[in-house]
């Protein structure tokens, strides 16, 4: 295999893994969504839904351009058919959060979960005099300083699941769900603005 072809699936593994996580997160973000009837992670799904075509025609594209007499079609049609499950998974989510965005009443036994859910879902900006602006979410100690727990955290137009090692930059939306009642500390805390 040249140079140039290792490269081309390269990028092409990327994509695919790209692909899998943001539907991954989609569908994380619409349950969310549903069980906790929280239009603003409804809304952040339907925009998921946009960059995810963007995202899965690309893919489709990067896969059909290099093809060669040697590329077994069967290979290219089971990778691009692995493209499309992501994007079927990130249709589901769509309609998760269309369900959450068209209000109405839910189903009795979902309204009593949510009813009874002492769970809420917050979302806020690094600010630039944030004490944990440039720190590790390990180092940061949100959950242990807020009671909230850091569930993902968009950068930009990228999306990401926490880990660790992440470091919190200014200008990072973090969102988190915990109780109530630590919803204004985890404001104070990521803004750097006092209530």
């Amino acid at each position: 295999m040249s140079e140039s072809d290792r490269r081309h699936w390269e990028k092409i593994t990327r994509e695919l893994v790209t692909l899998k996580n943001t539907s991954e997160m989609m569908i994380d973000l619409a349950y969310s969504a549903l069980l906790l009837n929280n239009n603003y992670l409804a809304e952040e799904v339907m925009t998921l839904e946009e960059r995810m075509d963007e995202l899965h025609i690309d893919f489709q594209k990067e896969v059909l351009s290099r093809t060669d007499e040697e590329t077994d079609p069967k290979m290219l049609l089971g990778i691009i058919r692995m493209g499309n499950v992501t994007e079927r998974i990130a249709d589901a989510a769509n309609e998760i959060a269309e369900v959450v965005l068209r209000g109405g009443e839910p189903h009795p036994i979902l309204g009593m979960v949510i009813q009874d859910a002492e769970e809420t879902v917050e979302h806020v900006v690094v600010g630039e005099n944030s004490v944990v602006a440039g720190k590790t979410l390990k180092a940061a100690e949100i959950a242990e300083e807020t009671g909230m727990w850091v569930l993902y955290i968009r950068r930009g137009n990228r999306w990401m699941r926490p880990r660790p090692s992440t470091r919190l930059e200014p200008g990072d939306l973090v969102v988190a769900s915990g109780y109530s009642e630590g919803e204004d500390d985890f404001k104070q805390l990521l803004s750097g603005k006092k209530g």
